[in-house]
């Protein structure tokens, strides 16, 4: 961990951070409310607990990738890396849940999408700044 650059995490769970913002603003929140069945006027909890939480979670993503990359990752292979960990990791575990709990193809793709980007730009970001 001592040679991971914190500074190129914090930038990468920022711009995931801000993907999000975007992707489940103006991009996809009336979709991605009708299939995940949320009142997109009603908040889930206060906006400081869950951007906060958000967030957290995004650094600490960010920093399990940066170590599984290494110190100094060549840019093709970190984003190779990342769309392969968004896409065959994360959104093909999603797949398996929503199967289960008979979610939507549709919320499949909004959240597997904008997990495979997240850990895109992960790469993206690490792999520029090393």
């Amino acid at each position: 961990m001592a040679d991971i650059n914190i500074w190129a995490v914090l930038a990468a769970a920022a711009s995931a951070f801000l993907l999000g913002g975007l992707w489940y603003g103006p991009l996809f929140k009336q979709a991605w409310c009708r299939e995940a069945g949320v009142d997109p006027d009603k908040p889930n909890g206060h906006p400081a607990a869950i951007f906060g939480g958000a967030f957290l979670l995004s650094l600490v993503a960010a920093a399990v990738f940066a170590v599984f990359l290494g110190p100094a990752p060549a840019l093709a292979h970190a984003v190779g890396a990342g769309i392969a960990a968004g896409l065959c990791w994360v959104a093909a575990s999603f797949g398996i849940n929503y199967l289960f709990a008979g979610r939507s193809l549709k919320l499949w793709l909004i959240d597997g999408g904008y997990h495979t980007l997240q850990f895109a730009l992960y790469g993206l970001v690490l792999g520029l700044w090393h």
